[in-house]
């Protein structure tokens, strides 16, 4: 840690309260959240209850090995270092039940969701026009991240699509499947309606740390938000611009 400026080094040790630190691309935002992973577990805090979490799984491999490099094998046991997405389908798989699936979730990837929506649209009563699956699907896709149910979206101005988005819900959980944008969305409806799973998770997590802050969507922004819970222990890293 010595070779952090005084600012970092106050980031790093602020471990008892919600910590945001901004800052321009460049200077350091990630070595705080790795060299702060390292800091929590010399200070006692086992591994295994940390969660450090990123967008891409090349920034969490990165971030995994500076980590390693700061930590003997038997401290680091247990880290989990991902993206966003991975610990929402962690979850999902673990608590699977709780939201009605069976084990051995599938995750669809966009070519699956196309054409399931393209199959629900050759067999509705609804009228969709085959070319603008694209459109339908995109639109699906922003309202999960917006946290948007189907009942919620039927209240806007494309109730027709949020008819569509009903059913293609409905398709995918008889595949027992999900979709990506579930891996968010569903892990947040999971905790509202069960808080006893919620804090299973909050005492499995009770430290969170989050890279590029500044990207968070709507629906990422709650999983953070339940997660921290009322302790407060999280630290995120974003860019000032």
């Amino acid at each position: 840690m010595t070779q952090l400026n005084p600012q970092q080094q106050t980031a790093v040790k602020a471990i008892d309260h919600p910590l945001l630190v901004l800052a321009g691309a460049g200077s350091g935002k990630t070595r705080v959240i790795t060299e702060k992973i390292a800091y929590l577990v010399k200070q006692g805090l086992p591994a295994r209850h940390i969660a450090a979490v990123t967008f891409t799984n090349k920034a969490a491999r990165e971030m995994q090995s500076r980590v390693f490099k700061l930590l003997r094998p038997e401290q680091s046991r247990g880290l989990r270092v991902s993206t966003f997405h991975s610990l929402g389908l962690d979850i999902l798989r673990l608590e699977h039940k709780s939201l009605g699936y069976k084990t051995g979730i599938t995750l669809f990837d966009e070519q699956d969701k196309h054409a399931l929506l393209k199959n629900i649209i050759s067999h509705s009563v609804n009228i969709y026009d085959a070319d603008l699956i694209d459109q339908y699907a995109g639109q699906i896709g922003q309202w999960k991240n917006a946290f948007v149910t189907p009942e919620q979206a039927a209240h806007t101005a494309s109730a027709n699509v949020a008819s569509l988005y009903a059913d293609y819900n409905r398709c995918l959980k008889s595949y027992n499947a999900v979709d990506f944008d579930d891996l968010i969305l569903l892990p947040v409806l999971l905790f509202q309606q069960h808080p006893e799973v919620l804090t299973k998770w909050q005492n499995k997590i009770r430290y969170l740390l989050v890279d590029e802050y500044q990207d968070t969507n709507i629906s990422q922004y709650q999983l953070i938000k339940l997660l921290a819970g009322n302790l407060g222990r999280f630290t995120v890293v974003g860019d000032d611009d």
